[in-house]
């Protein structure tokens, strides 16, 4: 199976985790979903809109420049 391709707004998560030395999980952990469906946000699969403000938060990311 090919590796799944990260969103722009995915990867602007991606780095946001690296630079809070956080995982995916414990993300999802925070935001109350699995980490399926936050890989979804990632890849773009899902668009995460109701989770954007809180990932914004957590992260120190704007959700709005990034939609």
């Amino acid at each position: 199976m090919a590796a799944m391709k990260a969103s722009d707004y995915g990867k602007l998560i991606k780095k946001s985790l690296i630079d809070k030395d956080m995982t995916q999980v414990e993300l999802a952990d925070m935001l109350g979903i699995n980490k399926t469906y936050l890989t979804k946000i990632l890849t773009g699969d899902r668009t995460g809109a109701k989770y954007r403000k809180a990932i914004s938060e957590i992260l120190g990311i704007n959700h709005e420049s990034a939609a």
